[in-house]
């Protein structure tokens, strides 16, 4: 496939104009996942991986004319496609300075800090827009192992997140994402494309992170579909709409995203959660992911509130603005919002992964157990129901809850902080009979360091229900299947 220099010019002309950006390239680059150069690339990236060990380098001499070999077909390939990503141009020279580096200076422990401090996809949220990307990196549900990879990527950005973004949820770092195309590390679960996974000498200030709405969508409709059908759950019909339209609930998770993505660092936090190195028990990680889920859904419940107090006003004669058509999606969006945040906790979140240490699927095992202990939630019959008009309110006390231990820890020691948290995770989930926590740490312990209190937590320190036990046999083929899935499998 190619193509003229009148096509290249035209679209390095028009990248200022999003309107018409979004056409041209949505028409013209959707075969570039099929064309010559891009094969190419990819197989060269995954020919090349097999040469690098874990940190990415080539230690084996032997091997280094054939990495040379598969990193002139990237370099050549990524010079071949620059132009159709004139957006990417000064991030793609940067990668071909880096790798040419790396070549020349013997395959060592790959550095390309520079071409990613040049890639600055939150610059270009534009709904439809593609990017190339090829770096050393691991992939977090994935590898481990900062190898090449290479993958094609286009932009989620609809109006009504445009909107959003603008307003009252401001997040320039944010960037969503769908996979294109891809080689082997996002065969996996990863679904986030994060700056710090990249091979580099020293860490920069980040000023993005991306997550993949299109394979969170894919694997919510799939297991969620399998999951009300063995629950034998009567989906809501606004809810059931998402398990029939992908871009539906893409965009959902683009809305979900965005408002969990700001509140990491919005609240009264008395920790830095994740941007300070250190390690703490893995339920305060799950307190910490929750809290940012149900921030989402309580400003989802608000926008609904408002959005349709502003339709009823205006159906009662008052004088309010009707919707307009972004409005309209806005409303749309946000309640389909509170049911996927429920569902893909309970059903995916709390059943994927190892019992290792697992945060997100007791996050999941903890909103499960809150809104069935508050009788919102009922496994009876061997069917699951809902009392959908005291669902909100309830999750909405759970979200509360969390804040409140956030607020009085500002005020607590580390130690003290981490017992709280502790508590109100077992004042809901029943922790494994063998806890050294459950049964109370010894003195030794408590008066110590830091690092005695996460050592002595356990594994699966709350282990599954028999419900989730039971749940987890029937869905696992399911929750595999999701691994590496794409738009069009969900």
């Amino acid at each position: 496939m190619s193509f003229s220099p009148a096509t290249t010019g035209a679209i390095a002309a028009i990248i200022d104009e999003p309107e018409v950006v979004e056409d041209l390239l949505v028409e013209d680059l959707s075969p570039v996942q099929d064309s010559p150069a891009w094969l190419s690339l990819k197989h060269a990236a995954t020919a090349l991986q097999s040469l690098q060990v874990k940190d990415g380098s080539v230690p084996d001499a032997a091997h280094h004319p054939r990495a040379r070999a598969h990193v002139a077909a990237i370099i050549a390939a990524i010079h071949e496609l620059r132009p159709l990503f004139a957006h990417d141009d000064a991030y793609l020279r940067a990668s071909v300075i880096d790798f040419r580096r790396w070549a020349d200076e013997g395959f060592g422990v790959p550095d390309f800090l520079d071409s990613l401090v040049a890639f600055q996809p939150q610059e270009h949220r534009i709904d439809g827009i593609r990017h190339l990307v090829v770096f050393p990196m691991y992939t977090q549900n994935g590898s481990q192992d900062r190898l090449v990879e290479a993958l094609i990527a286009e932009a989620i950005w609809p109006e009504f997140i445009a909107e959003l973004e603008a307003g009252d949820y401001g997040n320039r770092l944010f960037v969503s994402l769908r996979l294109v195309d891809f080689t082997p590390g996002y065969y996996t679960n990863s679904a986030v494309l994060f700056p710090e996974t990249v091979a580099m000498r020293e860490i920069p200030a980040f000023t993005w992170g991306a997550i993949f709405q299109d394979r969170e969508a894919a694997r919510y409709r799939r297991v969620v579909e399998a999951a009300s059908a063995i629950t034998k759950l009567d989906m809501p019909a606004d809810a059931a709409r998402m398990l029939d339209d992908q871009s539906l609930t893409e965009q959902t998770f683009v809305m979900w995203d965005l408002i969990h993505d700001r509140a990491h660092m919005r609240g009264d936090l008395p920790f830095d959660p994740f941007m300070i190195k250190q390690r703490m028990p893995y339920f305060l990680y799950s307190l910490e992911e929750l809290r940012c889920d149900l921030t989402a859904f309580r400003e989802c419940v608000a926008i609904t509130a408002r959005l349709r107090a502003r339709i009823d006003a205006h159906a009662a004669g008052e004088p309010v603005e009707p919707l307009d058509a972004v409005e309209a999606e806005m409303l749309d969006h946000a309640v389909l919002v509170q049911y996927a945040v429920i569902f893909d906790r309970i059903f995916r979140f709390a059943i994927t992964g190892s019992r290792v240490r697992n945060y997100d699927g007791l996050g999941g095992q903890l909103l499960f157990a809150w809104l069935h202990q508050r009788r919102v939630l009922r496994w009876t019959d061997t069917s699951l129901t809902f009392d959908w008009d005291g669902v909100p309110a309830a999750v909405i006390a759970l979200g509360d809850a969390i804040d409140e231990l956030y607020w009085r820890s500002i005020d607590r020691p580390k130690a003290a902080h981490w017992l709280a948290a502790y508590e109100l995770v077992r004042s809901t989930l029943t922790p494994n009979p063998a806890s050294a926590w459950a049964r109370g740490l010894p003195d030794e312990v408590l008066a110590g360091l830091p690092k005695g209190y996460t050592d002595a937590v356990m594994d699966d320190e709350f282990p599954l229900s028999m419900f989730y036990e039971a749940l987890e046999k029937k869905m696992r083929p399911v929750i595999e299947s999701t691994a590496g899935i794409r738009a069009s499998d969900g």
